[in-house]
């Protein structure tokens, strides 16, 4: 492969590194020019210790790259010692606040912007309808769709209008599975019908609201493609979604 060709290639990888400085092996991915790095728990420190480790990556790089973190509040917050504590989203969908929405995504943006990210991996935009779901539960904003887009897209606007991208998550929907898609690869069998009720709706709120990206659900939803999940795609069998951006697991 060309030099040419690598650092193309490398353009579409975000990558996850070890430790809580910026390790040779990052350095090399560095040089190789991936598009973004991803943090997660095992890399994060007080706020003076992240800023430091994210400006270094950034000056390391020597070029526009993308430093992401997965920020949602409640269970999943990557960021802990010196920043907000948040409530789940499920407390945040029980108020029906589209304005507390708003001004919790402006203090996530601010939080993050302030030590140097780039994108959250939030709102959580799966809709809540089933109680034996193993991965999503408190992380959605509840069971109504509508609920769910509404507060949804507010959060996300706060998080933008504070200087940070946002990522609606997991498209098509991962809300009604048994199963952790990090651990096994779920299959949903719901008619088009019922994406188009219930899956679906808080998607297109977030992009009707400027959503700057989205993430793939690794969830097989077998009326549009009943052999690839949504984070693939096969040029002989050309699922309905696109590739994978990111994945929020290990935490």
């Amino acid at each position: 492969m060309t030099p040419d060709l690598v650092t193309r290639a490398a353009k579409l990888f975000t990558v996850g590194f070890f430790g809580r400085s910026l390790s040779s092996e990052l350095g090399t991915l560095l040089e190789r020019g991936v598009g973004g790095v991803v943090f997660f728990a095992r890399n994060v420190g007080s706020p003076e210790e992240v800023a430091r480790l994210c400006a270094n990556i950034k000056r390391t790089a020597g070029r526009p790259l993308t430093l992401a973190v997965d920020q949602e509040g409640g269970l999943v917050a990557r960021l802990k010692q010196g920043f907000t504590p948040l409530p789940s989203m499920r407390a945040l969908g029980a108020t029906g606040d589209e304005g507390l929405a708003f001004e919790l995504g402006g203090l996530l943006g601010r939080e993050l912007r302030a030590v140097g990210f780039d994108l959250n991996f939030a709102p959580v935009l799966d809709v809540d309808t089933n109680p034996d779901n193993p991965i999503i539960g408190t992380r959605s904003l509840g069971r109504d769709p509508g609920l769910v887009g509404r507060l949804g897209a507010s959060l996300a606007r706060g998080i933008q209008e504070s200087g940070v991208a946002a990522c609606a998550k997991h498209f098509p929907g991962h809300g009604d599975t048994t199963e952790d898609s990090h651990l096994a690869l779920p299959r949903l069998p719901h008619p088009i019908e019922r994406l188009e009720a219930v899956e679906l709706p808080p998607f297109r709120d977030a992009i009707d609201a400027g959503i700057a990206s989205i993430m793939t659900a690794h969830v097989i939803f077998s009326p549009l493609d009943s052999t690839f999940p949504a984070t693939m795609r096969c040029e002989s069998a050309p699922s309905a979604f696109s590739y994978c951006v990111s994945c929020s697991w290990p935490r």
